[in-house]
């Protein structure tokens, strides 16, 4: 049950950041992005502090130099994404960043020395595909932007996959606070030394950030930090990866994009990624000698 529990919030988070695309969207219409990544890191920082900062009283050292890791793998994967797009399109830059959902199993394999699972490898590639559908247009070549984004992807799966390890033993709640707090401090510092510091808000500005920092950062950070502690990596990579789906879907409702036969397919190979990762359905003859055996005398 803890177990889907776990994927039907690591489900909520991926929503939320489909949201995401749609208000990161009207907030680069009044901040840069690094105002809008010191914004939104900042405010989720005070909001879990306020809520959760006794927790940090008893935080191990062990807590503290893992959060700050994440933290800092957390926001250079959203530097080299925003960079990243300066130089490339947005849907090539949202495939590249989605890749991060085939590295994820290459890392577990390479530190844990394991088989990998088949059918979450065959959902990982599913998804892949899938994601490829939805944004891919136009021209195949790589640029510096498209190996931002490729450099990107690693870091978004080092961070799914550190995230999965570290809260297995520690406090998911104190690592995700220590985390923003690290983020936030890079952030502001970029701001300041990119002499970014805004002197006035538009309200739009400020509903923007208001919704990163509160459900697209806080709410979808912590969920994924928690739910990491009853699955596997590689299924909250294939899980989180229908981002890229329902950025689509409220693209197309509030943004009026136009939807196409080819996104379609993507969304249908993505949610069939999901099945096949989450159910893993087992070979007919295999259910057969299960059966059996269970209407066997003990």
């Amino acid at each position: 049950m803890k177990t889907y529990i776990a994927d039907g919030m690591l489900l909520v988070t991926a929503i939320v950041w489909g949201s995401g695309f749609v208000v990161t969207a009207i907030a680069l219409e009044y901040l840069t992005a690094y105002q809008v990544m010191a914004g939104r890191f900042l405010l989720a920082s005070i909001i879990l502090t306020v809520l959760f900062g006794a927790r940090l009283k008893k935080a191990s050292r062990s807590v503290i130099w893992k959060g700050a890791l994440l933290g800092t793998i957390l926001y250079i994967a959203f530097a080299l994404q925003t960079v990243g797009l300066q130089y490339t399109t947005p849907s090539k830059n949202a495939f590249l960043t989605a890749v991060n959902v085939i590295i994820v199993p290459l890392i577990a394999y390479a530190v844990y020395k394991r088989r990998i699972d088949g059918y979450e490898i065959i959902g990982s590639i599913m998804a892949i595909v899938g994601i490829g559908f939805l944004s891919l247009q136009g021209s195949l070549t790589m640029n510096i932007g498209d190996a931002l984004s490729l450099a990107c992807a690693v870091a978004f799966a080092f961070d799914i996959f550190c995230t999965n390890l570290f809260v297995q033993k520690e406090d998911a709640i104190a690592l995700t606070i220590i985390q923003f707090l690290t983020a936030s401090f890079i952030g502001v510092l970029v701001v300041i030394s990119q002499g970014e510091i805004p002197t006035s808000l538009e309200k739009e500005a400020i509903y923007s950030l208001v919704y990163l920092g509160i459900f697209s950062t806080t709410i979808a950070y912590l969920f994924q930090n928690v739910a990491n502690q009853y699955t596997t990596a590689t299924k909250a990579a294939i899980i989180l990866s229908t981002e890229s789906f329902f950025g689509m879907v409220l693209s197309v409702i509030f943004l009026h994009e136009m939807l196409t036969s080819r996104m379609v397919v993507g969304a249908v190979l993505i949610l069939l990624a999901i099945l096949i990762a989450e159910v893993k359905p087992a070979h007919p003859k295999k259910k057969l000698m299960k059966a059996l055996d269970n209407q066997t005398p003990k």
